[in-house]
């Protein structure tokens, strides 16, 4: 049963998992709109509280934490106040984040969210996406070796903030790979050759289309054909297409198997591929097959879905959604 043996091994080992990725801010701003605003055709939102949580390649190693694993960071943000309140947040969180350079030529990413009566009103991003240099690429890459050689899971959050570069990724998975620890991507952007070698590629049912070229993925054939560019171009050995309100398919370049939705309610789908991703890692260090882990994860997401921003979940009320 797979709950017995989700609690059977999550008592005998505490993973420890390395994220590589871009790290933001989540502002979340709430209140209510009774009315219009006489200036513009827009709603009025009365302020009644905020808050500020840690997002992108955070919200992984959050998500990690929450399901009871290690997990250090290695990301970029400016060297700016809210750089600083990253930082902090980060801590207080238990994530090991000494690998968390601070860039004088960039802001720190915030996304600022403004919700009435749980819906979202507007979103304002502030953000550079220009590509880091190479000293800095350098300085990263290092830094994170020794985490590589220490952690059971590698993941490439990217958000396509300019962390991620060809060369970083690259370096990375390959030392990864000599040193026999499986990295899993989370990608972003149209070209996926800086992926080439990863264990496992995590797309959207839309980041798949865009990548492969292949318009409307609605059936197992443009599915199978769309995964077969991303096989020929990166060389990795799994596909995990995550589609929304069918599930998520698990591909290799001879197999296709269609996993169904868990989620009986959805109120909010932010975040819910980095629980995903973070359940898939943290389930394969302790020891599940592939299949297993994005079965724990499909659980994971239909948890965290009907809660409003970003949520986390725990092995416990995994196991209980699993049991319902």
């Amino acid at each position: 049963m797979l709950s017995k043996k989700l609690s059977d091994l999550n008592q005998q080992k505490t993973p420890h998992i390395l994220v590589i990725g871009d790290v933001m801010l989540d502002h979340y701003i709430f209140g209510n709109a009774n009315r219009l605003s006489p200036e513009a055709p827009v709603p009025v939102v009365n302020v009644k509280n905020e808050s500020k949580i840690i997002g992108g390649a955070g919200n992984v190693a959050n998500n990690i934490t929450a399901l009871g694993g290690k997990v250090s960071l290695a990301s970029v943000a400016g060297a700016d106040d809210f750089g600083k309140e990253i930082k902090n947040i980060l801590q207080d969180k238990n994530i090991h984040s000494d690998a968390l350079f601070f860039d004088n030529s960039r802001s720190s990413t915030i996304k600022t969210r403004v919700l009435a009566s749980n819906h979202q009103i507007v979103r304002i991003d502030r953000e550079n996406l220009h590509e880091i240099n190479s000293l800095l690429e350098q300085q990263i890459f290092e830094a994170v070796k020794p985490l590589i050689s220490d952690a059971d899971i590698i993941i490439l959050s990217d958000y396509n903030k300019g962390l991620l570069t060809f060369n970083l990724c690259q370096n990375i998975i390959s030392y990864a790979n000599s040193n026999y620890k499986k990295v899993l991507i989370d990608p972003k952007g149209i070209d996926y050759s800086k992926y080439k070698g990863a264990f496992l590629i995590k797309p959207n049912r839309k980041e798949l289309s865009e990548t492969s070229r292949i318009e409307n993925i609605n059936n197992q054939e443009k599915l199978r054909a769309a995964a077969d560019v991303i096989f020929k171009n990166t060389h990795t050995e799994h596909l995990v297409v995550t589609l929304s309100e069918e599930g998520m398919a698990i591909l290799t370049p001879q197999s296709c198997e269609v996993l169904p939705v868990q989620a009986t309610e959805v109120y909010d789908v932010t975040g819910a591929g980095d629980t995903v991703i973070a359940t898939m890692a943290y389930c394969l260090a302790l020891g599940f097959n592939l299949h297993e882990a994005c079965q724990i994860a499909n659980y994971a997401a239909a948890i965290v879905i009907k809660h409003v921003g970003s949520a986390t979940t725990s092995i416990e009320e995994i196991i209980s959604e699993i049991e319902d």
